[in-house]
């Protein structure tokens, strides 16, 4: 009986320190914390700031004496400088001191650059930076303007002028540039000197 005493003892002591341990033990690691984090993820060669603003870019068609003559992109506010450069820079046969240079180039605009040999030289177009286009800048809007403004253009006298406003009063507005052909005193040539310096 005294053997047996001392086994329930034994137990009893056994037990009780399984009880302490288990109330003692260190709290278990939840598994996620033990997951590797992966770090931020950053694209190749993607250093440009996710607030920056694309440039406003225009297109244009430079034609006459310049090296490589077409299609030149360039940035809004650029100067009839900026696309004769563009467009690989003058020929040795260019008149370029028949240009303005400094004329701001629109959105569509073409810039001829006259030979040498050219006498009949029209004054270079001028971006329309106010959107008006009959401030006294080209191109000029032809169902906008006045009389006194269309004389500015070249090649178009009093005469001319009074029968392009008298024309859209009795028609309506221009749908095109084109359409002026039907005015009294615009033949296909006259249109052709026109072209650059107006809009409808």
């Amino acid at each position: 009986e005294g053997e047996g005493e001392r086994e329930r003892v034994s137990v009893g002591v056994g037990v009780g320190v399984v009880a302490l341990w288990w109330l003692l033990r260190p709290a278990p690691v939840p598994v996620e914390a033990q997951l590797p984090f992966a770090a931020p993820v950053t694209a190749v060669g993607d250093t440009t700031p996710r607030t920056a603003v694309a440039t406003e870019v225009v297109v244009v068609h430079v034609v006459g004496e310049v090296r490589r003559p077409g299609l030149v992109e360039l940035t809004r506010g650029a100067r009839v400088a900026d696309a004769i450069s563009a467009a690989g820079g003058p020929t040795d046969q260019a008149q370029i001191h028949a240009l303005n240079l400094a004329a701001v180039v629109a959105d569509g605009q073409r810039v001829h650059v006259p030979s040498l040999s050219d006498t009949d030289i029209a004054p270079t177009p001028v971006g329309d930076v106010t959107g008006g286009g009959t401030d006294g800048g080209f191109p000029v809007d032809v169902n906008r303007a006045t009389v006194d403004q269309l004389v500015t253009l070249p090649g178009v006298g009093p005469a001319i002028a009074a029968a392009i406003v008298a024309h859209r009063e009795r028609r309506g507005p221009f749908i095109s540039v084109d359409a002026m052909l039907d005015v009294p005193g615009i033949g296909p040539a006259k249109l052709e000197g026109l072209r650059d310096f107006v809009r409808v």
